[in-house]
């Protein structure tokens, strides 16, 4: 089931995103405590961003938070990444925007090859020196395609 999340799955959605960004960074192991994420998700995600959910049963699987255009959080946890869910949350950014940016770690060659598989294109690469992390990271854009109808052949 997909639906957008409401700030009582708060704790689930912070502990989707810790478990997610631990196994596809390990050298940032630790960054932050549970209770951390829980306030970041709390005071910064909710408050700004529409988030949405995938959940299996009862159990989330998956979030994606964005807002004006930037996706801010996507991840999967890994027991469901490979099976659709990414897809299925990205899916729902797609349908309320024009165009999406996002940042990730170029360390993460999996994420790359996920959004770049979904029509994102990179357009910058930093040393990382704006992030928390002081992680180089890749900025993608990706802009729904319109139908030109000048260039159709009648």
């Amino acid at each position: 089931m997909l639906r957008q999340l409401a700030l009582a799955d708060m704790g689930a959605a912070a502990q989707v995103h810790r478990i997610a960004f631990d196994q596809a960074m390990p050298s940032l192991l630790g960054l932050r405590t549970p209770d951390e994420d829980r306030w970041f998700y709390r005071e910064r995600v909710f408050p700004t961003c529409r988030v949405w959910g995938r959940f299996e049963g009862d159990v989330l699987s998956g979030i994606i938070a964005f807002r004006d255009g930037w996706i801010e959080q996507l991840y999967v946890l890994p027991a469901a990444q490979g099976r659709g869910v990414g897809t299925e949350l990205l899916d729902v950014a797609k349908r309320a925007c024009d165009r999406l940016e996002l940042w990730t770690f170029q360390r993460n060659t999996r994420a790359h090859r996920f959004y770049e598989a979904r029509g994102f294109v990179q357009v910058e690469q930093t040393a990382g020196a704006r992030n928390e992390e002081r992680e180089p990271d890749t900025r993608y854009v990706w802009r729904r395609r319109t139908l030109d109808l000048c260039s159709l052949v009648v």
